[in-house]
């Protein structure tokens, strides 16, 4: 997973994926004849990164496009940083399905208004989401769980592995950006003086494997996670309301520096995650375009798929046609009937 969910987006997915540049494209050639009514699609590449979210965005583009549009597909490794600079630059590849956009920000905008790229819609529809988190089976025995408020007055319900007069609150990994965060936002919320303390769980693998640890004791557990994930996928958990709103600017200015002297509360504002596609593309496939337009997925949606895969250890591939075969109410509402008719027959073949 892109660790960039964990705090401002775009930088962790960095540090989590290694930065491989796209090859260039095959020809743009038409591989069909256009008409008045129906532009020809063309050869299309399309960035399959490497976290698993986007691996199943590209291949579901990949089967639609190909089986509903006729386009000639190729996917191509991609990486956030890579990606976005090679379409700037060199218009190549066309389509980034799931593009963390909030650290290329300016040169994404500056693409669009030279009318070099363009924005195609959100490829999650809730933005990366981030946030303090409980079991949903403390939240359905006592509702006030679900507000900080609720858990400050229950510190007891969070057990310390070590202080058995403390709460515990899990924080991120040493190293993280959600690790300033997380901390800003701990002292921000005063959960020192209610009797938690803050414990780094030491790795990604360790902070999941507490949730998992925490659901098959149905002990309590209180701590920081982010969406789209697998876990959240697994585990049913409920984010904690600190009631106090989504105060952006204050976020970006001092949660998420560490230089922070007075924090204050506030909700992790979403994370824009985006899907990006070339000019040229737009341009010459609109019908395709006005797919990766619509075509989006609720965090929700997502963490079922990511720990499907995870169960059945299913790469990208795999996780589309499963996602084609099992979910068609959802992503026929992207393409007309048409379109739909053409897909569900290259699924049954």
């Amino acid at each position: 997973m892109r660790k960039t969910v964990i705090a401002v987006g775009v930088l962790s997915v960095l540090t989590a994926c290694s930065e491989s540049t796209p090859p260039e494209s095959a020809s743009q050639a038409p591989t069909e004849t256009a008409t008045a009514d129906k532009p020809a699609c063309g050869s299309v590449t399309i960035a399959e990164m490497n976290w698993n979210s986007a691996a199943l965005m590209a291949h579901v583009d990949e089967f639609v496009l190909e089986n509903g549009y006729g386009c000639e597909v190729q996917l191509v490794a991609g990486d956030t940083m890579p990606t976005g600079t090679s379409m700037i630059e060199k218009g190549q590849p066309d389509i980034a399905p799931e593009l963390w956009s909030n650290g290329l920000r300016e040169p994404l905008d500056k693409g669009v208004a030279e009318g070099r790229l363009r924005y195609a819609g959100n490829s999650l529809s809730d933005g990366g989401e981030e946030g303090f988190w409980v079991p949903k089976y403390l939240v359905d025995q006592d509702p006030s769980l679900a507000t900080i408020e609720g858990v400050k007055a229950n510190a007891h319900l969070f057990k310390h592995p070590e202080d058995p007069d403390a709460g515990m609150f899990m924080g991120c990994p040493a190293g993280w950006n959600c690790q300033i965060t997380s901390q800003n936002l701990f002292n921000a919320l005063g959960l020192e003086e209610a009797g938690f303390k803050l414990v780094d769980p030491g790795s990604g693998a360790a902070l999941s494997g507490a949730i998992a640890k925490a659901y098959e004791r149905e002990q309590g557990w209180f701590g920081y996670y982010w969406a789209p994930t697998a876990v959240l996928g697994k585990y049913a958990m409920v984010k904690v309301d600190f009631g106090s709103g989504v105060d952006k600017a204050h976020y970006e200015g001092c949660i998420s520096q560490a230089d922070c002297a007075d924090p204050k509360p506030t909700m992790y504002p979403p994370s824009a995650v985006q899907s990006v596609v070339t000019e040229e593309f737009a341009t010459r496939a609109p019908e395709a375009f006005a797919y990766i337009s619509k075509r989006s997925y609720t965090n929700e949606q997502m963490n079922g798929l990511l720990a499907w895969m995870e169960d059945n250890q299913a790469d990208g591939a795999t996780a589309a046609e499963h996602f084609l075969k099992n979910n068609e109410v959802i992503w026929t509402s992207w393409v007309d009937a048409e379109v739909a008719q053409k897909i569900q027959k290259a699924l049954t073949d």
